[in-house]
């Protein structure tokens, strides 16, 4: 039986547990609210309405309506709701389901038939994205919650199985495996701070206040902070408004001086240096290459 969760949530809808080999939930949030954590489960998520920052082992990236993901045990996340998606009023939801490796045996996944499957949970550990989910896939999570016992099994199936043949859509994450998991204590103290950086990353998020939401004084927050991040304070709030930039150039149709200032800067060429230091673009040559496909500072596998 996989563990329990660490979302808090307003409203759940889970599949029966008797006899289950794996756990299926859905939330319907205000606004995602989960802490910095991780799990000893694969965690295969939809994203039916919601969209905002996903901050997964040191890296920050956007998410929006109808994505997949698929993470594998022991990698560090949390998805954090942009402001904007707050002011809306609207409900943010999603289905989870939560599998162990051998939830059906120890060796079914050496199976030959299953070798795409067993791949496709090897690549998880870096974290998976699918950005537009085929129509079997939107309907299977719905499904999946609804349904119980073999029936369920069977839709779990389906979709490793379905999955494992879109991996030249899926997008890695991460570019490695993540060394060292948090402990509970670290995770909850930079959990604080990340939200907080998304929260004000268009004001002047500042380093003295985010080390006192870590209760330490600055010179010993600022070595923390970099330490595991692998980014100076600066250099990860200039890191979440490029996220951010990214998203806004691939989905509107703004000019590059408004995008500038809803990401916080009030320098169109300081904007342009650190997008192109961070992105190896400019600006508008990132929109000419990926202008309406929602890309955010992934790659997309070859």
């Amino acid at each position: 039986m996989a563990t329990q969760h660490h979302l808090k949530s307003i409203f759940q809808h889970q599949s029966a547990l008797v006899d289950m080999s794996f756990i299926v939930r859905e939330y319907r949030q205000r606004h995602f609210d989960s802490p910095f954590h991780f799990h000893d489960t694969y965690e295969l998520i939809m994203i039916p309405k919601s969209h905002g920052k996903l901050y997964i082992s040191n890296k920050v990236v956007n998410f929006s309506d109808g994505e997949i993901y698929l993470f594998g045990p022991g990698l560090p996340h949390c998805f954090l709701n942009d402001t904007s998606f707050r002011a809306t009023g609207e409900i943010a939801h999603a289905i989870v389901v939560f599998f162990k490796m051998d939830f059906l045996g120890k060796d079914f996944f050496e199976k030959p038939e299953l070798a795409a499957v067993k791949e496709l949970l090897q690549h998880a550990a870096v974290g998976l994205k699918l950005d537009k989910p085929n129509r079997w896939l939107q309907h299977a999570f719905p499904a999946i919650v609804e349904a119980k016992g073999m029936d369920a099994m069977l839709i779990l199936l389906q979709m490793l199985h379905r999955l494992s043949r879109l991996q030249e859509q899926l997008v890695p994450i991460n570019s490695a495996i993540p060394k060292v998991r948090p402990k509970q204590e670290d995770a909850e103290r930079l959990e604080k701070v990340i939200r907080y950086i998304i929260d004000h990353f268009k004001d002047e998020p500042d380093s003295k206040e985010a080390a006192s939401i870590a209760c330490m004084n600055d010179a010993a927050f600022c070595r923390y902070f970099k330490r595991r991040t692998e980014k100076t304070f600066s250099q990860f709030v200039n890191y979440v408004r490029v996220t951010h930039a990214t998203n806004l150039l691939s989905k509107e149709n703004w000019n590059i001086a408004s995008i500038c200032y809803e990401c916080g800067y009030k320098n169109v060429s300081y904007f342009n240096r650190q997008f192109k230091n961070i992105m190896g673009v400019t600006p508008m040559e990132y929109r000419s290459t990926h202008v309406g496909t929602a890309e955010t500072l992934l790659e997309e596998i070859a």
